[in-house]
């Protein structure tokens, strides 16, 4: 690979790309460790794919926010560096596919030049903040969240407190009590209210994940005050950082170091956190997201629609009305949340004479378009049925979220983007007036770890395996029962029974006939699954699981034509452990080098955490030279002064604890800063020295 040299005009953007670039070419000469290589380029968005010597390249694109300009150039760079598709993702990101190591820097380099970044898509790392698409024009919002979503974006973008985590931290802004950005699965969730006084705050969930193991968030605030929010995340990530688990990826997730010592106690060393925090207030800039550039104004003339009945099907269920009286939004429902590259182009083409340049991603990988006149609506729809993109039934049970699966995920267990397409054409063919039904959700992941959120589903359904004597084939988990219940509660779905893949057609027959025969008058899905019960379903849906009547064909999975065999990889959707001693101490290097730069930029309080990190890694390397490798950064911490300080091999003032500690017991000052960069950079020397001393013995 030839070096390069941007021409970003931001010098921070610039540097990142460059290191990016010299760490690849480091790590091609064997001079950086392939796990710790991994841990890096995950937090650049660099993730590895299913096929080995390609990436997949994650976009983020906070709140899911995209400008026409910004489509475009990310259709450019899908044909120039990947596959020439963009993959859609429930967390309003834009993935592209098979891309060539080696050329992610140049990749980046050409996003940054619309303002779009990489950086903390993947990785130990604050993912891709999230909110309800209809933020800014949703009738039933107490206020639009979009601000508060960019600045907490641009806050936690590069911090030192959120940039090595023991796991990822998912945070999402809701824009009502429908909660369409799903708070109660997040780490921090929120959900905008309005108090007596007329002032604005937000209601907090705390610790909610999917994964193998669903936990519902906590409520913690009923109202936080708008300018606390940041403050408030902060303190909770400086928490979760330091007292997290870093060694058993499974348990490493906020939600499980709240089980582990209880939510009280998590939200009292979040408190203790305050005066260390780098501000106590953060009033945001409600005019940070501007209004998008309306359609030019024009005469709407009489079109003609080719499916009428089509068209006002396509009105009921994917066309709302703005809170902004005469504009309505669109929403598009995009199949697996694919998008090739030629359809991109001719997409912005079609809408731009009729909405907004501000189209948003939305969770179930589709996309919404704004401030369309109603006038235009005949003409959008037919520019959009020109491309297959007006099928009706936006969010419905026709309306599949999948993750890509076996298509390229190294994880996926059994393809789920054809049994998505699958599935969807069943409920056209057979249960259409479901599409109309915007409650029940369908959702299927390829794996157990929620990708496709089938965890928060209606019905949902992950990849899995079965053994029948001596061969394997293809199944699916069935999960029934979960989803929204509404202003931050939530539901998470009930393992029912597993069955072969193939078979998962029979099983959605089975509970749509069953919800349409047994169901009460007006019911709700929720309601209905909870009078009859999980055992009730159970035994609708056994006949499914009877493996002795198993063709041929069920040994094949969807999608494919060989034979079925499990191949799973090392899935890498979290950081990895460092154990070489010697990585360790020239991460704390860098580390100090960042303390000092900081300092210069007069960024007091990165200083301090970039020098805090600096005696962290200095005592684990350490630490493994006893072959101790604690699974938290406060277990690090205890355990060097239980085998260092204690013992008197290493000699420090008072003990280490007291030592790093004071982090949290001091304003973020410029003479607390020096004065801590000062003992860290001793600190360093020292274990340098007792390190020498170790392998001259």
């Amino acid at each position: 690979m030839q070096s390069f040299r941007t021409e970003l005009e931001n010098p921070i953007v610039e540097q990142d790309i460059i290191d990016l670039e010299k760490k690849i070419r480091a790590f091609r000469e064997g001079k950086i460790h392939d796990e710790k290589f991994r841990s890096l380029r995950l937090a650049r968005g660099v993730y590895g794919q299913r096929q080995p010597g390609v990436q997949m390249v994650r976009i983020k694109l906070p709140f899911g926010k995209v400008t026409f300009k910004q489509l475009l150039k990310i259709a450019d760079i899908a044909d120039e560096y990947g596959s020439g598709n963009l993959h859609l993702t429930t967390r309003q990101d834009i993935q592209i596919h098979y891309v060539s190591l080696d050329r992610t820097p140049q990749l980046w380099a050409e996003l940054e030049q619309d303002d779009i970044t990489l950086r903390e898509a993947c990785g130990n790392t604050v993912r891709n903040v999230t909110s309800s698409p209809t933020s800014g024009i949703d009738p039933k919002e107490p206020f639009d969240v979009s601000p508060y979503a960019q600045a907490t974006f641009e806050y936690f973008l590069r911090n030192p407190i959120c940039q090595e985590m023991g796991r990822k931290f998912k945070i999402s802004f809701s824009s009502g009590e429908d909660d369409t950005a799903f708070s109660y699965i997040h780490d921090i969730g929120v959900i905008p209210k309005i108090n007596s006084k007329g002032e604005r705050g937000f209601k907090v969930g705390l610790a909610g994940g999917l994964g193998a193991q669903p936990f519902m968030a906590s409520i913690v605030e009923e109202f936080l005050p708008e300018d606390q929010l940041i403050p408030y995340i902060e303190a909770i990530i400086r928490v979760f950082d330091r007292h997290g688990e870093r060694n058993n990826r499974n348990k490493a997730r906020l939600k499980y170091l709240v089980q582990k010592i209880g939510l009280t106690e998590v939200l009292l060393l979040a408190e203790n956190e305050r005066k260390a925090l780098k501000v106590k207030t953060y009033p945001i800039n409600r005019d940070t997201v501007p209004a998008p550039a309306l359609p030019v104004e024009i005469a709407y003339t009489e079109v003609a629609i080719r499916n009428p009945l089509r068209y006002e099907q396509w009105l009921i269920t994917n066309v709302f009305e703005q809170k902004q009286k005469g504009f309505y939004g669109v929403y598009v429902k995009v199949p697996v949340g694919d998008i090739p590259t030629a359809t991109a182009r001719k997409l912005v083409d079609a809408i731009k004479p009729y909405v907004a340049d501000e189209v948003r991603i939305t969770q179930n990988q589709g996309l919404l378009l704004k401030y369309v006149k109603k006038e235009a609506l005949p003409a959008l729809y037919n520019g959009l049925t020109e491309l297959d993109l007006s099928a009706p039934g936006f969010d419905s049970p026709a309306d599949v979220t999948t993750c890509p699966g076996t298509d390229t995920c190294n994880l996926g267990i059994s393809n789920s983007m054809t049994l998505s397409r699958v599935l969807e054409d069943l409920i056209y063919n057979e249960y259409e007036e479901f599409i109309f039904n915007r409650e029940i959700k369908i959702k299927i992941s390829g794996c157990m770890n929620s990708c496709g959120q089938h965890g928060l589903a209606h019905i949902g359904f992950h990849g899995s395996s079965l053994k029948s004597g001596t061969r394997v084939l293809p199944s699916v988990q069935v999960l029934l029962g979960g989803g929204t219940v509404g202003d931050g509660i939530g539901r998470a779905a009930e393992k029912v029974i597993k069955v072969p893949a193939k078979r998962a057609t029979g099983v959605l027959r089975a509970v749509l006939n069953d919800y349409k025969n047994n169901s009460i008058a007006d019911e709700t899905f929720h309601n209905y699954y909870d009078r009859l019960g999980k055992d009730y379903f159970y035994q609708l849906l056994k006949p499914l699981a009877d493996l002795t009547t198993l063709t041929d064909d069920e040994f094949v999975d969807w999608g494919h034509q060989e034979t079925f065999a499990t191949a799973i990889g090392v899935g890498e959707c979290a950081g990895v452990v460092i154990d070489l001693v010697a990585t360790l101490l020239y991460e704390s290097d860098e580390k100090f080098g960042w303390a000092n730069e900081a300092f210069e930029g007069k960024r007091w309080a990165d200083a301090i955490y970039h020098a805090y990190n600096t005696f962290i890694s200095s005592a684990k390397a350490l630490l493994l030279d006893k072959n101790i490798n604690s699974s938290t950064q406060s277990g690090i911490i205890r355990e060097f002064d239980n085998h260092y300080v204690s013992t008197g091999e290493i000699s420090l003032p008072i003990s280490f604890n007291d030592l790093v500690l004071q982090i949290n017991k001091n304003e973020p000052s410029e003479n607390f800063a020096a004065a801590y960069i000062r003992e860290a950079a001793e600190f360093l020397e020292t274990v340098k020295a007792k390190r020498e001393e170790l392998v001259q013995s």
